[in-house]
């Protein structure tokens, strides 16, 4: 932090799990949970969409209430102080900008909005959940209306016998909904790319926080800056898939090694 001036940030799971949002993967990189629903499952099935809505209905007030951790705050003290480029995250809670941070890049979306696949109108995700909870109140009981899990970092949770689910269409054509978050198989948007590429030149340095890097679209900064001569840093739990590659690497909770490091 004394050597470099300026930081392109990318945070993960682990950055959030302190706020009560689980993170996917184990130490060891392996998935805690199945594997997040697909685009193609979730495009290509009705049935699959009923799946996913009805784990969302129950997940997605965990995920609507949590709050900002320290890490967020450090984040968002270090963005005031101008000494990051941007700070590219992985997480679909906002949790970083209810802490302050401005310069935020959300590379996997928001879950707090969902939009119309067809004609591309958008939603807040609570006007969803209240229909959802209305025409499915079956569904809103207690866990024991048909909950088998615990809530997922996506705000997804497993949900049986989920056939009986009555899922919204859009309101202005009667399209498909999808929560506006970039599913597994989905392609990152060009624009959120090229914004994340473009700060990452601006930066003398990345700090990874609380990612396994396991996913792509996430590794691929990384792979970046080392090409370009740009040290890494990583604070986290567990291993990640570019530890061969770092210049630094510190093992614990973000909650706690941010707050500490600032001070």
């Amino acid at each position: 932090m004394a050597r470099h001036r300026r930081f392109f940030v990318l945070t993960g799971a682990g950055c959030s799990a302190p706020s009560g949002i689980p993170d996917y993967r184990d130490a060891s990189g392996a998935w805690k949970h199945r594997q997040p629903m697909t685009f193609a499952e979730f495009t290509g099935s009705a049935s699959s969409r009923r799946r996913y809505w009805a784990g969302s209905l129950r997940g997605w007030p965990r995920v609507r209430d949590a709050r900002p951790n320290a890490a967020h705050a450090a984040l968002a003290r270090l963005e005031a102080e101008g000494r990051l480029t941007a700070l590219v995250t992985q997480n679909v809670d906002g949790l970083h900008q209810r802490a302050g941070s401005r310069g935020v890049i959300d590379l996997h979306g928001r879950l707090d909005t969902v939009e119309c696949l067809d004609c591309g109108a958008v939603f807040a995700r609570d006007d969803v959940q209240a229909l959802l909870l209305a025409w499915n109140p079956a569904f809103a009981g207690a866990p024991a209306a048909g909950v088998d899990g615990e809530v997922r970092p996506d705000g997804d949770v497993s949900v049986v016998s989920p056939d009986a689910l009555h899922v919204p269409d859009c309101r202005e054509c009667g399209g498909i909904l999808k929560p506006s978050v970039v599913f597994f198989g989905e392609n990152v948007p060009k624009t959120r790319v090229t914004a994340a590429f473009a700060a990452l030149d601006a930066a003398d340095a990345v700090l990874i926080v609380g990612s396994s890097l396991m996913v792509w679209s996430g590794y691929r900064f990384v792979r970046a800056a080392v090409e370009r001569g740009c040290e890494v840093a990583a604070l986290g739990l567990g291993r990640t898939r570019a530890d061969a590659e770092l210049s630094l690497k510190v093992v614990g909770d973000c909650a706690s090694l941010l707050p500490a490091l600032l001070s």
